[in-house]
């Protein structure tokens, strides 16, 4: 699949998941460098992939979740990123996020790879919104066409309830 990056053309690596799919596992890196799962996850789950949470769009991205995520119940987001997990802790600190799960995927790329996000050209993942329920099926994606727009929040939080 292609995507853009203001308007540039770039290649995403990996399968595609698809609403109905058995979420496909992963191992990510989480802030305290011990590795994360899919089966470490559980109940309802929302994985949102950015290029890094130190960018604009992405910043807005992760606080909008973690506002909504107050609000979710027993759901837990958890945003992947290429970003060191010493940087995303640093960041989540700073930026007051308490209600998001900041997980790395810099050592295997396992998550990039495996929900097709991997951006190939550019070593970072591309913005997409999975929501994956307590079975491990996945009942919402977004893969955003353009890197520096924000997801569907509004069609992401429907498909939780």
């Amino acid at each position: 699949m292609k995507v853009t990056f203001q308007g540039a053309p770039l290649t995403l690596e990996g399968t595609q998941v698809k609403v109905g799919d058995t979420a496909p596992d992963f191992t990510v890196v989480g802030n305290d460098l011990n590795p994360v799962k899919l089966s470490d996850t559980n109940g309802k789950r929302v994985f949102l992939t950015v290029p890094s949470i130190d960018t604009p769009v992405c910043d807005t991205e992760v606080r909008r979740f973690n506002t909504e995520a107050a609000n979710l119940g027993d759901v837990t987001v958890y945003t992947v990123s290429m970003d060191l997990p010493f940087a995303q802790g640093r960041w989540c600190g700073a930026a007051g996020i308490d209600k998001v799960k900041t997980v790395s995927d810099y050592k295997d790329r396992e998550f990039g790879k495996n929900y097709g996000v991997y951006i190939n050209e550019l070593g970072l993942l591309s913005r997409a919104v999975f929501v994956i329920d307590e079975n491990n099926k996945v009942v919402y994606v977004e893969y955003l066409n353009e890197i520096t727009e924000e997801p569907n929040y509004d069609k992401a939080l429907e498909a939780l309830k």
